[in-house]
């Protein structure tokens, strides 16, 4: 598959931006979570703002106010550079942050190596035998991979986020491009090890890695689609974006229009008030009012 991407320019599919744009969230509340913990007077304030912010439909507000608590964590590890939690909650907050809001590509690709760097730092303190799990062959890596248990996967899975942004943020670059394969692993093992982990985000992850090319280039459209079923099943449809994605990349690449606007629809006719996915699905109804407004010049 990685030769015939090598043959075309990649798009930036949804696996970018509009894709990690829930991630930046459960980053957003880990961090809020770190806090709270580290001194008790705190503890209420931090989740009441945690609250407050998952649950907000103000997107500019959260664009404006983001930045703040991206300088805020990286004094808190130059404090504690051991912390594997908050290497890996910084890593999913950078790269969240890069891909919905940051419209620079040098910018971009600075942020996302920056988390990248902080998700290898945050699993190697996991787990010994991670150090430097990029550079590993690819049997050694699946080695490593495997050996994982449940007690790693928050770092793996800021990892493999991080990686995936990476990627997707260089995809001039057939090197990068190589690596998609790691991504898949990892979140393969994210589900055999916990399948519900994040309401089943890895599942999301899989489907956009089966849909986001077409068949004649690798893309595994079937396969796919049943990736986006089963997060939709383990998130409770809680979280729009899941079916927005699968319209997107599925819907669309098998030109199956009934199925695209029935999953639109859906999305545009719940209510997007649900606790920890208000502001991300309030994004979700954006982007599928989008879709739908422009489905007859596509199909």
């Amino acid at each position: 598959m990685i030769f015939k991407i090598m043959m075309l320019p990649i798009p930036r599919p949804l696996i970018t931006g509009r894709f990690f744009f829930s991630f930046f969230f459960l980053g957003f509340a880990g961090l809020m979570l770190l806090l709270s913990s580290g001194c008790s007077i705190k503890s209420d304030m931090m989740t009441h703002l945690s609250y407050t912010i998952v649950n907000n439909d103000d997107l500019s507000l959260v664009e404006a106010g983001a930045p703040a608590y991206l300088l805020m964590i990286d004094s808190m590890i130059s404090e504690d550079p051991d912390s594997k939690e908050m290497l890996s909650t910084a890593a999913q907050l950078y790269t969240a942050y890069a891909e919905v809001f940051v419209t620079d590509k040098q910018r971009s690709r600075k942020m996302v190596a920056k988390a990248l760097t902080y998700a290898n730092q945050a699993i190697c303190i996991s787990n010994d035998d991670a150090c430097s799990l990029k550079e590993k062959p690819f049997e050694e890596f699946q080695t490593v991979i495997a050996s994982m248990d449940a007690g790693d996967l928050p770092y793996l899975f800021a990892l493999g986020n991080a990686w995936a942004s990476w990627i997707m943020a260089n995809t001039n670059d057939f090197n990068a491009l190589a690596d998609i394969s790691r991504i898949e692993a990892i979140m393969l093992k994210i589900t055999q090890v916990d399948e519900s982990y994040k309401d089943g985000a890895a599942f999301l992850y899989l489907g956009t890695l089966a849909t986001f090319l077409p068949p004649a280039l690798g893309g595994r459209p079937e396969e796919g689609k049943r990736y986006f079923e089963r997060a939709i099943e383990l998130s409770r449809g809680r979280n729009l974006m899941v079916k927005v994605i699968f319209a997107k990349l599925y819907a669309r690449m098998i030109f199956d229009r009934l199925l695209h606007d029935r999953l639109l629809t859906e999305v545009m006719d719940t209510n997007p008030v649900v606790p920890g996915y208000t502001l991300v699905n309030t994004y979700a109804q954006k982007q599928a009012r989008q879709l739908l407004k422009d489905a007859d010049d596509y199909f």
